[in-house]
C-alpha cells in the first residue's frame, strides 16, 4: 500500500512522526523504509546545542536525524590492514567504499538534492574514501561551497589524524565543530601490527617508526582540537588478539586529552573485501565480545554504542542507507535548495522528542524501582524512537538492556532481511537467530507465527504486542511483567 502524499503546509501540524518519515520517502524517492546522554541538563548548553541533532554524537538524536557523507577525498596517507578502499560497491556496507567519487561541484549538487528530499538530514561529513585531511584541497572546497548554500547544516570531518594538526586552524575558521579521529593504538609496537606504512613529510615510513609518528600526530591533533573547543569522537577498531585488551589503554589516553566520545567498533574482515586481515584469516569479534569490552570501558571516555560503520557515501538515518537513491545520474543538472521540508520536520520532532522524554522517564522509574535482574531486548525500528518495523523487514535490531540501573541502549545487530517478496527464507532466519545471541526478547511491529515459533525454540521470545509504542515504554512494561512489578500510572 503506497503512502499518501502530504502537503508541506500540513507537515508541521502533524503529531505522528511516522507519517512524516513516510512522507520523506515519497514524491520522488524510491526507498521504503552513541553516545552521549539524552538529558540536556547533563551538559553545558553550548555543548548540548552542538550534539542534540547530531546522530553520531547523541544516541537519542540518531532516532530522528540523518547524516550524509560525500566521497570527495579519495587520496590517503596511510595503509591499514583492515582497509581496502573500493569503488562502485553498491552492495557493500563498510567504511572506505563508495559507488561514485565526487568533485566538490558534484558534491554540492548531491547535498542539495538530499536536503530537499530527506528532511531528517542534519549533518554533512567527509569521511574519505581516503583521508579528508590529507586530500585537503577537495575537502575544504566542498565545505566552503556547502556552507554558502545550506546555512543550517552541521559540518563534520573524519580522519586518521596524521595530517590533522596541519589543518586545525582552518577547521576553526570554517566553524567545523565535530571531528572524528580513528585511533587504534597508543603503543607503536601494536600499531606496527595494524599499519604497514604511512606517508608523512614526503617520505614513506614502515614498522614501529611509522606507528610512532602516527601516534604522536594523533595525540597532537586531539589536544589541539580540545584546546579550540571542537568536539572529538575517537573511533577504534577492535581486532581480537591484536589490540582488544590494548583499547582499555587507548580509552584512558583519549579521555585525558579531551575526547568527547570513544567509539569501539568491530573489525570487518570478510575475505571477499580483499583486506590484509580478511585474506589472512584475522577474525572480527563476536557481538558479545564487543559488548564485554565496551562494558569494561564504562567510567572512562563516554562510549558511543550505536555506530553503523558507515560507507564514505552513506545517506540517511543510521542503519537505513539511501545512498543509491541519490547517484549523480538521478540528480538534475540545475538544482536549488528548498528548506521547507527540513524546517517542518524539525518542528514535528521537537514536539515528539518532548513526549518521548516524558515516556522514557516514566519507563525508567518502573525499571529502577524493581528488584529484578537484567533483560536484553532487541528492537525492530525505522526511527522515531518507536517499535515500527516488521520483523521480516528488519535489516538490523537495536539492542537495549533493562536493569535496576535503568534502560540503556547497548548495541545494534545487523541481519539479512528475512522477508523478500512476501516469503521468509529459512537460511536467513537461522542467521538472524545467530545474530540474536544473548537476547531475551524481540520487539517488533509485526511478526508471523513461523519465525515467532522458531525464535522461541532458540530461547528468544518475540512479540508484536507493543507495536508502534515508544521503545522504552514497551521495555518498561515488559520488565514489569517479567519481574512482577506494577506499572506506574500513566506510563503503560
Amino acid at each position: 500500500m503506497s503512502t499518501p502524499m502530504i502537503s508541506l503546509e500540513s507537515l508541521a501540524s502533524r503529531t505522528s512522526l511516522d507519517q512524516l518519515l513516510a512522507t520523506s520517502k515519497s514524491g520522488g524517492c524510491t526507498s521504503s523504509s552513541c553516545g552521549a546522554s539524552t538529558n540536556p541538563d547533563d551538559f553545558d548548553q553550548a555543548i548540548w546545542a552542538k550534539i542534540k541533532n547530531h546522530p553520531c554524537y547523541s544516541e537519542e538524536a540518531h532516532h530522528y536525524f540523518a547524516r550524509m557523507h560525500v566521497a570527495v577525498a579519495p587520496a590517503c596517507n596511510i595503509q591499514c590492514n583492515y582497509c581496502n578502499r573500493k569503488y562502485d560497491c553498491a552492495n557493500e556496507s563498510r567504511p572506505g567504499v563508495v559507488s561514485e567519487k565526487l568533485t566538490p561541484d558534484q558534491a554540492v549538487r548531491k547535498v542539495i538534492a538530499v536536503a530537499n528530499e530527506v528532511p531528517q538530514l542534519s549533518v554533512l561529513g567527509i569521511a574519505g574514501p581516503g583521508d579528508a585531511c590529507y586530500d585537503w584541497t577537495k575537502t575544504k572546497a566542498t565545505f566552503e561551497r556547502i556552507a554558502m548554500e545550506i546555512h543550517d547544516i552541521k559540518l563534520c570531518i573524519s580522519t586518521n589524524g596524521l595530517a590533522l594538526p596541519d589543518h586545525v586552524a582552518e577547521l576553526v575558521e570554517m566553524n567545523i565543530d565535530h571531528v572524528t579521529i580513528t585511533i587504534n593504538m597508543v603503543d607503536p609496537e601494536i600499531g606496527a601490527r595494524i599499519y604497514p606504512w604511512i606517508y608523512y613529510d614526503n617520505r614513506r615510513y614502515t614498522g614501529i617508526e611509522a606507528a610512532r609518528i602516527l601516534h604522536e600526530r594523533q595525540m597532537l591533533g586531539l589536544e589541539m582540537l580540545t584546546a579550540h573547543g571542537i568536539l572529538t569522537k575517537v573511533n577504534s577498531v577492535m581486532i581480537p588478539g591484536v589490540n582488544d585488551e590494548h583499547l582499555i589503554e587507548v580509552n584512558k589516553w583519549v579521555k585525558e586529552r579531551g575526547a568527547f566520545l570513544h567509539n569501539v567498533m568491530p573489525l570487518i574482515s570478510d575475505p571477499a573485501h580483499g583486506t590484509f586481515y580478511g585474506l589472512t584469516g584475522q577474525r572480527g569479534p563476536r557481538a558479545l565480545e564487543l559488548k564485554a569490552l565496551q562494558d569494561r570501558l564504562e567510567g572512562g571516555a563516554k562510549l558511543m554504542r550505536h555506530c553503523r560503520q558507515c560507507r564514505a557515501d552513506a545517506v540517511g538515518l543510521l542503519g537505513d542507507d539511501r545512498g543509491q537513491e541519490f547517484t549523480l545520474d538521478q540528480i538534475p543538472g540545475e538544482i536549488t535548495y528548498d528548506a521547507r521540508k527540513r524546517e517542518a520536520y524539525r518542528e514535528v520532532v521537537a514536539r515528539e522528542r518532548s513526549d518521548h522524554v516524558t515516556a522514557k522517564n516514566g519507563a525508567t522509574e518502573i525499571v529502577k524501582a524493581a528488584r529484578g535482574g537484567s533483560l536484553q531486548v532487541a528492537v525492530a525500528t525505522k526511527g522515531g524512537g518507536r517499535i515500527n518495523e516488521h520483523f521480516g523487514h528488519a535489516k538490523e535490531f537495536q539492542v537495549y538492556e533493562a536493569s535496576p540501573k535503568g534502560i540503556t541502549y547497548v548495541a545494534h545487530r545487523k541481519v539479512e532481511q528475512y522477508c523478500l517478496g512476501g516469503e521468509g527464507e529459512e537460511a536467513t532466519l537461522d542467521g538472524i537467530i545467530a545474530a540474536l545471541e544473548g537476547i531475551d526478547v524481540v520487539l517488533c511491529a509485526k511478526i508471523g507465527e513461523c519465525p515467532r515459533n522458531q525464535l522461541m525454540e532458540a530461547g528468544v521470545r518475540a512479540t508484536d504486542a507493543y507495536g508502534y509504542d515508544y521503545i522504552e515504554t514497551a521495555i518498561g512494561a515488559l520488565y514489569a511483567a517479567e519481574f512482577g512489578v506494577e506499572p506506574l500510572a500513566g506510563t503503560a
